[in-house]
């Protein structure tokens, strides 16, 4: 029986290179083309999207997720493609643009972007960049994302940007609207910027969703102030994620990875990071999406009644987890759990 999607059901990665207890890890290639292997997976499996990553630190693969969204477009058939998420403060807005209004012409329409902040800032000064200008560029450098997107020709005077004399944005996306969503953590500030822009909203749900309950209100109130019908706004949200056929077999498999992953490969490495948290992160009311499809799908539908959300995605493989794995979650993920959770939200919605 077909199950009417209400929700969107996506997967992501930042392509981290974890080291095993061994102190090896896949090269970058191998990982990329693991990940681009996954995508497939993800396409064939019927899930809506792709999100990649940017980092620019010896334990990551994705420095260049344009490149790779591109090898990915050419492999598969329904895939939103989008990063998650782009650095904007630290990139070119136009240069940004015109890769992905090339990637949308590619992939007949599928190209996304997830403009963010970063927690990661090592391309600040790898760039040029100042990090006392933190949210300035951020602010400004979306600011003329969306004028890039809604005009062919521009004109644009910047402070912490260039200043454009009218000149042609090209190539076009096949695309009217280029579809731009902010990604958030959890800064009211970003919150609220969102609904003033009437811009979608991507939450890094890193703890339980009960945190981001008065966020998530505050971008739609800030919105609806804008003059933007809020309830027309989508609301994505992502977080770590590992589906097994049971509980057990699914924290005792992911745990060594999630603690490799955290002891590794974070924006400030954690010493140690004990199996207790991690129990405690897994239970109901923490954000680690992590155990049979049923728990998953219990914890999804917390989500979906306290934040509002109509896409969740899902970062897969973390800490070294091999291909196998990860492979097998996401085929729980698009056979068991997102069929599920959609016949529960119809069922409530009828």
């Amino acid at each position: 029986m077909n199950v009417q999607a209400v929700m969107d059901f996506g997967i992501f990665t930042f392509g981290e290179l974890t080291r095993s207890d061994t102190g090896s890890a896949l090269s970058p290639g191998q990982r990329l083309k693991e990940i681009i292997e996954l995508a497939k997976l993800a396409d064939q499996a019927g899930l809506g999207f792709m999100g990649l990553g940017e980092h620019h630190r010896h334990d990551f693969a994705l420095s260049a997720p344009e490149i790779v969204l591109a090898a990915i477009a050419r492999e598969t058939t329904n895939l939103r493609l989008s990063t998650a998420v782009t650095v904007l403060s630290t990139q070119d807005p136009v240069r940004l643009f015109e890769q992905f209004a090339t990637l949308d012409l590619i992939s007949d329409g599928r190209a996304e972007i997830i403009a963010g902040r970063g927690a990661f800032i090592e391309s600040y000064p790898l760039f040029g960049h100042d990090t006392a200008d933190y949210d300035g560029l951020f602010d400004e450098k979306l600011r003329m994302l969306l004028e890039l997107r809604d005009n062919a020709v521009l004109n644009w005077k910047g402070d912490l940007t260039q200043s454009i004399p009218g000149m042609d944005i090209a190539p076009r996306p096949l695309q009217e609207k280029l579809p731009v969503w902010v990604g958030v953590g959890g800064t009211p500030a970003s919150f609220a910027r969102a609904g003033r822009l009437g811009l979608p909203l991507f939450i890094a749900l890193l703890s339980g969703p009960e945190r981001f309950r008065r966020l998530a209100a505050l971008y739609r109130e800030s919105a609806d102030e804008a003059g933007h019908d809020a309830a027309a706004l989508p609301v994505g949200v992502g977080g770590h994620f590992y589906a097994a056929a049971t509980s057990q077999q699914a924290r005792d498999t992911f745990y060594p990875h999630y603690r490799a992953y955290f002891e590794q490969n974070m924006p400030r490495n954690v010493d140690h990071f004990p199996r207790s948290t991690f129990d405690d992160w897994s239970d109901p009311g923490g954000g680690l999406l992590v155990g049979s499809p049923q728990q998953i799908i219990e914890k999804l539908l917390v989500i979906q009644q306290t934040l509002g959300n109509t896409r969740y995605m899902a970062q897969i493989g973390l800490g070294g987890l091999p291909f196998a794995e990860t492979a097998r979650s996401i085929e729980l993920l698009a056979t068991e759990i997102m069929p599920a959770v959609n016949r529960e939200l119809g069922a409530s919605a009828a």
